[in-house]
């Protein structure tokens, strides 16, 4: 037996060596590269303090962040059919679904909850872009399907944020129909005289776009969101030219009059009640120290549109 190097360099070794630092706590931010302690990334809305650059954000701490006392109850969606074309590329879809979920920590892409805003009831709807890019897929309309209904019952507002990639390929033609389905859902809204606010994240893009994210009452965006039904890559290669500064980005559009406001994250919460308040003939909210809000049940059953 070695007594220095088995015993005495392992004890020196111990002593000097780094400490392992967990890589989840700094977030680089994409636009400025600034390292951001994770927590106050969380307490700033995921959005960098440095550039001001609003990173993806996921359905519940949203919905935690929007609603009073972070309080929101969840709406049930139907069940789809899981893969209905058996559709296979470098894997299986129910392979690629279930990778979604363990990295996700949700069931599908769309979120639907109730609660309330500054003691406003609302009904909410978020996409989220980490499960597989927020494609729509079936499960998709039938969550707006479901949030509209639950909407007109209780005859609230409906707000919807939306961030997608487009049309969930896996699903083919089945995708592509819940563009029209969603449209049916908006309709239905429409017809019950309720407001319908959409909120643009980044990125909002191909038949989400195309479909029940650009139809609403409002048209709201948050700062520097990408909004287009073609990128602008493909657009340069089919037309040859270069694209003006900023093309298709919230401002862009805006300034176009495709939008109706760009709102900062951290403003957002005031702007809807603002909005919906206005929209519901209610009269200005009262700002200040309010009791918690009542939590409300949901039917086990959601109606199909």
């Amino acid at each position: 037996m070695n007594w220095i190097s088995n015993y005495v360099r392992p004890k020196i070794n111990s002593l000097f060596s780094r400490r392992e630092v967990p890589e989840n706590l700094w977030t680089k931010c994409p636009e400025c590269g600034t390292m951001l302690f994770h927590r106050e990334l969380a307490d700033n809305l995921n959005v960098c303090s440095n550039c001001d650059h609003h990173m993806a954000i996921s359905p519940r701490d949203r919905f935690t962040a929007l609603f009073d006392g972070g309080i929101f109850t969840e709406v049930k969606v139907p069940d789809v059919t899981v893969d209905p074309l058996h559709f296979r590329d470098q894997k299986k879809y129910p392979d690629r679904i279930k990778a979604a979920q363990k990295a996700s920590g949700e069931k599908e892409a769309m979120l639907v909850a109730l609660g309330e805003i500054s003691r406003t009831p609302v009904v909410a709807v978020a996409q989220d872009f980490s499960f597989m890019a927020g494609s729509m897929g079936m499960y998709v309309g039938n969550a707006i399907i479901a949030a509209a209904t639950q909407a007109v019952k209780l005859k609230r507002p409906l707000v919807l944020f939306s961030a997608a990639g487009g049309a969930r390929m896996q699903e083919g033609i089945l995708s592509l129909m819940q563009m029209p389905r969603t449209t049916v859902a908006v309709q239905m809204m429409n017809e019950a005289h309720l407001p319908y606010i959409v909120v643009l994240t980044h990125p909002t893009t191909g038949g989400v776009t195309a479909s029940y994210a650009m139809l609403g009452d409002v048209q709201i965006a948050e700062p520097n969101a990408l909004i287009c039904f073609a990128g602008p890559r493909v657009i340069e290669q089919t037309i040859r030219e270069k694209l003006p500064e900023g093309f298709q980005r919230a401002e862009y559009l805006l300034d176009h009059g495709m939008l109706d406001r760009v709102i900062h994250r951290k403003a957002m919460r005031d702007e809807l009640v603002t909005v919906i308040r206005l929209l519901m003939d209610m009269p200005p909210a009262i700002k200040g120290d309010l009791p918690p809000p009542v939590e409300v049940e949901v039917p086990a059953k959601v109606a199909k549109a």
